[in-house]
């Protein structure tokens, strides 16, 4: 554990001198909540029942892309540490073998986390409102932290298995989109029937749909735990994947 958290704190003072990347990661969410809000919201919002407040609505997606996009960035960082030969000489030294990658997935978590109240802040500030209860906004955290490790996760295995530098960020890339084809910005009723089935069956949806019900005060049903086999189910497949891929780098 100790060498876990050296390993983090030095990939914490590398994204700290990277300026550019720190600012990428906590402006993109609101420029696409921007974009949903004050562009495609007055149209998307006629599909909507009129009490419904939009910026509600479409937070939860946007907290998913945040998420997602943090994720890009762990793949590239993964990537340069692989392509410098870090992995082979912490292997050769006296510690876990799995510490490297912890600490790459507790960045990626911190990141997420700071990206994510940038989003809420923001979502305040443009008409948020909650009067959601405490044990409701702990269940939307732990959505939140179960789905960034699962997210991070995936991320790992092109990390570690892609070719090139526009391999490991191309790779990720699905993660950043898969919200648009889901009813996370609008109503999946107005899709054409293929997208329609497709968005209602995709992890985002039952996830998008679990925390908008969560903060807006309303029953979730079994959504909750589709939501969290979901994300439980997909951390468990990357993480088996991601070890394979791991050990493939040290030979």
């Amino acid at each position: 554990m100790k060498n876990t958290f050296t390993l983090f704190a030095r990939l914490n003072k590398h994204i700290l001198r990277s300026p550019e990347t720190i600012v990428s990661a906590m402006v993109q969410p609101t420029l696409i909540m921007l974009l949903f809000v004050f562009v495609f919201g007055g149209a998307i919002k006629a599909s909507l029942p009129s009490d419904v407040n939009y910026v509600n609505f479409q937070l939860p997606g946007i907290l998913v892309m945040a998420i997602a996009y943090n994720t890009s960035y762990t793949s590239l960082r993964l990537f340069s540490d692989k392509g410098k030969g870090i992995f082979n000489r912490l292997n050769s030294m006296p510690i876990n073998r799995s510490s490297a990658l912890w600490a790459h997935v507790m960045a990626s978590v911190v990141s997420s986390a700071f990206s994510l109240a940038i989003a809420f802040g923001f979502a305040l500030a443009i008409g948020f409102r909650s009067s959601a209860s405490l044990r409701e906004w702990l269940a939307v955290a732990g959505i939140l932290g179960a789905l960034t490790l699962a997210l991070t996760w995936v991320a790992v295995i092109p990390g570690l298995a892609a070719k090139t530098t526009d391999g490991a960020a191309f790779l990720t890339f699905p993660l950043v989109f898969l919200p648009l084809f889901s009813s996370a910005f609008a109503p999946t009723e107005t899709m054409p029937n293929a997208l329609r089935i497709f968005a209602e069956k995709q992890p985002v949806t039952p996830i998008v749909e679990t925390i908008r019900a969560l903060v807006n005060c309303e029953p979730v049903g079994n959504e909750i735990w589709v939501a969290v086999l979901w994300c439980v189910g997909i951390m468990a497949a990357a993480w088996f994947f991601a070890m394979k891929a791991y050990k493939r780098t040290l030979r």
